[in-house]
């Protein structure tokens, strides 16, 4: 018999959803398949369904269509956002500085370093325990007038929300370029663009329901950032190339569906986290969940969980949770493979003993109590073997 599958992944990735599969399939046909910048109607059919798909997501976002600007994925959103943003501010003569929070996605970190590697300077801001980014280290980075400064939404390991309005409105006050990497947060927490005056804003299809390979960066003020891509003239040349035009119809239906089931989502999502946590404290008292508030006052978006067992490495434990049909991560997909700490926890101050064995389960919209239940069922043997695995390595 067959073992049935939890997939407790869902920051990693999400299936296509059919209503999105249905909706690019067309773009995939013998009748759409053209090139939106040929003029005939081939063209002109696969440039109508990119407007359309650029209106969808612009009302999803609070943000106008031509605002939009389409890439292929979040990475390429964030190096755009943070390169772009540096590229513009040198070439006006501001400074060649970018700040970003020191537990961001790779992509903004390595974007950072980049900027660095041309000439510039980075800043990385630390965080506290729970994740968020220390306001005096913020203000700092501000006055020291940088081109952009870049702090995730929702973090992907541990599931923090920053207060990103509130850094919004004081880049806005200083005339700083403010960006915000939303891809965890979008579908999960309410997002928009028109109540955070964020200069930049990046999405990625995967993670809401539409295929890999597709993502967006809004854009407030295209002077404000300088393509790192150079060819045609698509995308006001922000982002020249034939456009992917089955991705962008996804993202379109996508950001749609995700917009209007948020709220409940969010509700659904929040009930799971907060039973699986409790069960996971009852099971192991000496569990951490890290980036837990402990102040009361949630600071944490509903989807993420992330949690260390002391006493196990979390590559041994991941092994065995596959073994017995579940699914989950150590931290960033991005990072799988790395034997050290993740580095959000490090940034936290988690110690190293912990960062190696912690894991990361994330919900979605499949997810069910069902998957809590056989998470909590195989835990326990696991926890204990990997336990006792780690304890004969160590002697």
């Amino acid at each position: 018999m067959a073992t049935r599958t939890t997939y407790l992944d869902h920051a990693a990735t999400t299936p296509v959803r059919p209503e999105v599969l249905e909706a690019m399939l067309p773009y995939l046909g013998a009748e759409t398949f053209g090139n939106p910048s040929s003029a005939h109607r081939f063209g002109r059919a696969a440039k109508a369904g990119i407007e359309t798909a650029k209106r969808a997501v612009a009302q999803a976002l609070g943000a106008e269509p031509n605002q939009v600007i389409f890439t292929s994925g979040g990475t390429e959103a964030d190096n755009l956002a943070v390169i772009g943003a540096a590229l513009a501010a040198r070439a006006r003569g501001a400074p060649f500085r970018v700040a970003v929070a020191a537990s961001e996605h790779k992509a903004i970190l390595a974007a950072a370093h980049a900027v660095a590697h041309l000439g510039g300077e980075e800043v990385l801001l630390p965080v506290d325990a729970s994740g968020r980014v220390d306001a005096a280290a913020f203000e700092d980075a501000v006055r020291r007038a940088v081109a952009v400064v870049s702090v995730m939404w929702v973090n992907n390991e541990v599931g923090t929300i920053q207060p990103v309005r509130d850094m919004a409105l004081r880049c806005r006050e200083a005339g700083v370029c403010f960006h915000s990497d939303a891809v965890q947060a979008f579908g999960k927490i309410p997002v928009s663009f028109s109540d955070v005056p964020a200069t930049l804003l990046s999405i990625s299809g995967h993670k809401i329901g539409a295929p890999k390979g597709i993502g967006a960066l809004v854009v407030r003020d295209r002077q404000a950032v300088e393509a790192i891509i150079h060819g045609g003239g698509q995308q006001f040349g922000l982002r020249p190339g034939t456009e992917n035009v089955p991705g962008i119809i996804a993202l379109g239906r996508a950001a749609e569906l995700a917009v209007a089931e948020q709220v409940e989502l969010e509700r659904r999502l929040t009930a799971l986290r907060d039973d699986l946590e409790a069960r996971l404290v009852a099971q192991f008292p000496d569990v951490r969940i890290n980036g837990r508030n402990g102040n009361g006052g949630e600071t944490r978006a509903p989807h993420v969980v992330n949690v260390s067992f002391p006493g196990t490495e979390s590559e041994a434990m991941l092994m065995h949770l596959d073994l017995a049909g579940i699914a989950c991560s150590a931290g960033s997909a991005c990072s799988t493979g790395s034997p050290e700490p993740s580095h959000v926890l490090t940034a936290m101050g988690v110690p190293p003993e912990l960062g190696v064995a912690s894991l990361r389960f994330s919900f979605g919209r499949t997810s069910e109590s069902g998957d809590v239940d056989a998470l909590c069922a195989a835990l326990p043997r696991i926890v204990e073997k990997c336990r006792s695995l780690a304890a004969e390595l160590n002697r």
